[in-house]
């Protein structure tokens, strides 16, 4: 050995003979990592010990040149740097410096922090707070592609994107002012070689700040393409259709939800939200099932797979003719496929589109050397993105899909409010209707049945009217079909039966001198079949006492006609009992004469759009038609032995060619409208009632 070395330049901790790593020398004190200097000294902190005569390699004792530094004596001085029995020399790599008064790092931790700051190959930078890179290892700069030195004073926001959004923006400010521990985002960026690759950042706070030296963080970059890109196709698998290709539903109600997404922190230096209209066309195959029942599960995939390419190319057409907003085509499930479309042009756009899907869709499909024809109905919608949810879209274009179908598949419909607000009252109707029977916010009004040939009040009709706490009086055309569609209608038919018996016996009681009125009852076809109609009636004549012969109840033609099994069983115990059947609304449902041979009737009921022909007055001319179906059915009514009542009986001429014709009873507004129970009273035993 020579016994010499690079003297002071050499850094302790390396062994003679062994050059140190060059990143290890360069930027020594540009590049410290730490948030504390060391103390200021005339030399370097890598010197060896003053002891070391110059030229001396400080690792290795040198024989040839005698110690100076150490006095020439017999005996030994001990001294606080002499090492343990069997431990380093003074001066050794490993002899450990005496710690800072302060309690701060030593000079031997604070070498191996910039060794290890200098040699990672991990990316890292000291940021202040005000977000200027103060310091780069060498793996950052090779990174961004420029000398480490050069990248201090630069923003680090801007050489790594974190200003791009504004939550990320956000989150980084406050991890520089403190008030935030630790922030990580994902970013992509430019290799200077071309490559992209995808970048996790991490800021987290120093330790250490001072007076002095104001608090820096820690910025440290890593590379995680390959994890990148195996999350992305992992999630495209999981976001996507396995079937047709296309988006599935998870991915469009991400998607969805995106659009309409608020930015949390909007930087009045960002510009303004572009996105301020949605569209959506949400389609559904009609008779899709049926192919799949007949052709097997194969086929009606392979037609799922050729309608999401029409509906594709139609939503690239139709980004061709309106530039702007993006179009996503999914797959919801099943046969039912969405087109959203954002920063939507108005609701022509959404129209055209959806008239495109329609016309595509309606040509044939070759599949396999099978030809296959299909439809679609779609519901459109097209409304403001600001304050629209997710929810709230996608069930007004499940309304209007269904609006869709209804009207006889094949087409689009359009969402329309007054159409959608008319059903969610009907929804509100249905939900409420049982609680309301029991509520007692029902009542009864009564029309007259009036003698055609002497004007006598002979009986009543029971009309029902709800007292609804929020729409008001509603009559029985806004609720009597939703009480038949859920079943309520059998708990309510039961009310208004026993409500108007017990009130036709009350009249009678009250009135003994005169002739008892009868009382007509409307019944639901749904009462016979989901009741024992028979024996509601058999109890509530017995609990109110009247006479069978005073209760009438009327069934409408198309609910009696084609009447069989349990529902003519039921009517013919019911007039065996001595209760009269009348068909209401007669003329206007099957019409088939045949049964009035069969059927216990006695009364018909003429639907009024007959009476309607008998008007003389105000210039209107009267229709001969109706006429002689009239006095047909009068006189066919007779000879069965059945009596007939006219409807909507408004004027005096049309009673009196009713009266003429032979009809024996009328109800109209001539004689009276459904009034109260004491308005009736009035009228038993009066004068009798003409126009």
């Amino acid at each position: 050995m020579s016994g010499t070395s690079e003297g002071p330049s050499a850094p302790a901790g390396t062994a003679s003979g062994v050059p140190p790593a060059p990143v290890t020398e360069r930027h020594t004190t540009a590049m410290d990592p730490t948030v504390m200097d060391p103390p200021s000294t005339d030399r370097p902190i890598t010197d060896p010990p003053n002891t070391t005569p110059t030229g001396t390699d400080p690792s290795v004792p040198d024989t040839s040149v005698p110690d100076t530094s150490v006095p020439d004596t017999s005996v030994p001085v001990p001294a606080v740097t002499d090492p343990a029995p069997g431990g380093p020399a003074p001066g050794d790599p490993g002899a450990t410096d005496p710690p800072p008064a302060d309690g701060g790092p030593t000079a031997s931790e604070l070498r191996d922090y910039r060794a290890a700051f200098n040699a990672a190959t991990l990316p890292m930078g000291v940021v202040d707070g005000r977000g200027h890179v103060v310091r780069a290892n060498e793996a950052l700069g090779g990174l961004l592609g420029t000398a480490a030195a050069a990248l201090a004073g630069r923003q680090a926001s801007e050489l790594l994107d974190l200003a791009s959004d504004d939550r990320t923006w956000h989150a980084y400010r406050e991890v520089l002012l403190g008030r935030r521990s630790r922030f990580r985002c994902t970013r992509r960026l430019k290799h200077p070689d071309g490559r992209s690759l995808w970048a996790e950042i991490t800021v987290v706070p120093m330790t250490g700040a001072s007076a002095a030296e104001p608090a820096r963080v820690l910025l440290t970059i890593a590379d995680v393409s390959d994890r990148r890109e195996l999350q992305e196709r992992l999630r495209h698998l999981q976001m996507h259709d396995p079937v047709t290709r296309l988006p599935n539903r998870t991915l469009f109600f991400e998607r969805l939800a995106s659009a309409l997404e608020t930015p949390p922190y909007q930087d009045d230096s960002m510009p303004p939200r572009q996105h301020t209209r949605i569209g959506l066309c949400y389609l559904d195959l009609d008779g899709f099932k049926a192919i799949n029942d007949t052709l097997g599960h194969r086929t009606g995939d392979r037609l799922l797979a050729a309608v999401a390419a029409r509906l594709t190319d139609c939503a690239e057409n139709d980004a061709s003719r309106h530039p702007g907003g993006s179009r996503l085509v999914a797959r919801l499930g099943g046969d039912e496929f969405a087109i959203l479309v954002e920063d939507s042009a108005g609701t022509e756009e959404l129209a055209e589109l959806a008239r495109s899907v329609l016309a595509a869709l309606q040509q044939p499909f070759d599949l396999a050397g099978q030809r296959l024809s299909v439809s679609a109905s779609i519901g459109v919608v097209e409304r403001a993105a600001a304050g629209t949810s997710p929810t709230g879209l996608m069930q007004a274009a499940d309304t209007t899909l269904y609006w869709a179908k209804a009207d006889g598949k094949a087409r689009w419909t359009l969402f329309d409010p007054e159409r959608n607000a008319h059903r969610m009252t009907r929804q509100s109707l249905s939900s409420t209707l049982r609680p309301a029977v029991e509520r007692g916010e029902f009542t009864l009004e009564y029309q007259p049945l009036v003698g055609m040939a002497d004007g006598v009040v002979r009986g009543v009709e029971a009309l029902v009217r709800w007292n609804h706490p929020q729409f008001g009086v509603l009559p029985p055309n806004r609720f009597v079909q939703i009480a038949e569609e859920d079943g309520s209608i059998v708990q309510l038919g039961r009310w208004v039966l026993r409500t108007a018996c017990r009130q036709a016996r009350r009249w009678q009681l009250d009135h003994p001198d005169e002739p008892p009125l009868f009382i007509s009852v409307n019944v639901a076809v749904r009462q016979v079949w989901d009741s024992d109609l028979v024996a509601d009636v058999d109890r509530i004549l017995a609990e109110t006492g009247l006479a069978p012969g005073l209760l009438q109840l009327e069934l409408t033609e198309s609910a009696v006609m084609g009447s069989g099994g349990r529902p003519l069983r039921a009517l013919q115990a019911l007039s065996d009992m001595g209760v009269r059947i009348a068909i209401d609304d007669f003329g206007t449902g099957y019409s088939n004469l045949a049964y009035l041979s069969r059927l216990p009737v006695s009364v018909l009921k003429l639907d009024g759009a007959f009476v309607k022909g008998f008007r003389y007055e105000d210039g209107t001319h009267p229709s001969p038609a109706d006429e002689t179906i009239v006095e047909a059915m009068v006189q066919l009514a007779h000879r069965l032995g059945l009596t007939v009542t006219a409807e909507c009986v408004e004027t005096a001429g049309q009673a009196e060619r009713l009266r003429r014709i032979g009809c024996d009873t009328g109800q109209g507004w001539l004689y009276s409208r459904a009034v109260a129970p004491e308005q009736i009273a009035g009228l038993i035993g009066s004068r009798p009632l003409e126009g």
